[in-house]
């Protein structure tokens, strides 16, 4: 795979920023997906649909960052195997990733589209947009492996170096899905599923490109034996990638008891809300693609016993990752009102009033984004080393912090201090995690030099 590198020799910020850059493109074009849902469900059905589409954001949010957690967690072990040179190993854990996954993703599209509805109904969602989510929420679920087989081919990829690939076969199932989103939506009037349709058949191309990809790599020529059921490597491996799957289970708790705070608010206010959270996964998705940049080298890295070189690259991440960030917050707040503006037509009953809410809630999240990106660096790179109890425990940080300012902050300063809930959640959880990576690395110091 020409594709891949091995980053445990060269410039560490280089070969971060290197396969950060791909992978925020890439992460981008998986936003366009819910970008280009809410833009044509809000153009061409109505506020209704519009805001129906926003009252699924953390249940489909759920599925989605669960899965992604999982692939993420299990390519560790590719990672560290790469990083050490141990192909055959490295090929024998591919093979139980693709096990777990097809394990896992049969397991909670059955849970999940069984309890769709019921989750709608607890999260308080108004009577006259909730058969609209349903269905929508329906078919997002039903697609979850389409979802985590995509995420598991990416972060495999990932894992050994190569952001390019993923890149393009993003942007060729972003393309396919906008084209199917006006197909669906605005010429067979399929509504908010066809929305749904077209968002997993573009994933589903995604998935079909990477596997090509994969099985035409040297470095994963797959024998028989790489396949077996292997349970101590099971354990490890889920022992990387459920303790990130249920942090992320218990951001989206947080964000599900929120929802139903916003859901109390009525239907324009949801509608706002809804443009704003779309928005919201764009904000901070180069945050995450410098996570998996710095997950990736310091797995290797680890994986191959160099310490100082774990310890100097994750400072260069930090500069990344803050500026980065400081970039994207200058440039919403030049550009936030007309990018808001995209997803209604303002002439419609009661868009104008929708998009200010919008535009306010993405202006607080802006102001605070840094801390978006320090929490997922530091996130993904205790994963690097080994470590997803910490990640986890961070997620009833971010649990708290939200809750706290849904249920309080309202009292002060009305709907508006729902607007603040993110951005606390951010920094609370990024703070616990920068102590914790730092605890760790000195623990996995000590082990190398004992070794």
């Amino acid at each position: 795979m020409s594709n891949a590198v091995n980053m445990t020799t060269g410039n560490p910020a280089r070969l971060i920023f290197r396969l950060a850059v791909p992978l925020m493109l890439t992460n981008i074009g998986q936003q366009l997906y819910g970008i280009v849902d809410a833009i044509v469900v809000g153009r061409g059905v109505g506020v209704d649909a519009f805001a129906a589409l926003g009252a699924c954001d953390w249940l489909v949010w759920a599925i989605l960052w669960a899965v992604q957690a999982l692939a993420q967690g299990f390519s560790s072990l590719i990672a560290q195997r790469f990083g050490a040179g141990k192909e055959k190993d490295m090929r024998h854990a591919f093979g139980m990733c693709v096990w777990l996954c097809l394990i896992f993703g049969a397991s909670i599209t059955i849970v999940f589209v069984i309890l769709a509805r019921p989750l709608l109904t607890a999260l308080g969602t108004p009577a006259d947009i909730i058969d609209g989510a349903t269905s929508y929420l329906t078919i997002i679920y039903g697609g979850t492996l389409i979802v985590i087989f995509y995420n598991m081919c990416a972060a495999t990829l990932r894992a050994v170096g190569d952001g390019k690939t993923p890149l393009i076969a993003m942007a060729v199932a972003g393309g396919t899905n906008v084209v199917l989103d006006l197909i669906f939506v605005m010429i067979f009037k399929w509504g908010i599923e066809g929305a749904a349709a077209a968002t997993l058949t573009g994933q589903a191309v995604a998935v079909i490109l990477c596997l090509i990809v994969l099985k035409r790599s040297p470095l994963f020529k797959m024998e028989r034996s790489d396949w077996r059921w292997d349970i101590p490597m099971a354990k490890e491996m889920c022992g990387l990638g459920i303790p990130l799957a249920l942090s992320s289970t218990i951001v989206v708790i947080g964000g599900i008891l929120a929802q139903a705070v916003i859901n109390s608010a009525g239907t324009v206010f949801v509608a706002g809300c809804t443009a704003a959270n779309k928005l919201h996964g764009t904000l901070d998705t180069s945050a995450v693609a410098i996570g998996f940049a710095s997950s990736t080298f310091i797995g290797q890295n680890y994986g191959a016993g160099k310490i100082g070189r774990v310890r100097e690259g994750i400072k260069k991440a930090t500069i990344i990752a803050i500026a980065v960030g400081a970039a994207i917050t200058i440039a919403m707040f030049i550009f936030g009102r007309p990018i808001v503006g995209m997803f209604l037509d303002r002439s419609v009953e009661n868009a104008e009033l929708a998009l200010e809410y919008a535009y306010q809630y993405v202006m607080i999240m802006s102001a605070m984004l840094i801390g978006a990106y320090l929490m997922n660096l530091y996130r993904y790179s205790l994963q690097g080393l080994g470590n997803t109890v910490a990640p986890m425990f961070s997620g009833f940080f971010e649990l708290g912090a939200r809750l706290f300012v849904a249920y309080v902050f309202p009292i002060f300063l009305g709907n508006f201090g729902l607007f603040f809930m993110d951005g606390s959640a951010w920094w609370a959880a990024g703070i616990f995690q920068i102590v914790c990576f730092y605890k760790t690395l000195k623990e996995r110091e000590k082990e190398v030099s004992r070794s």
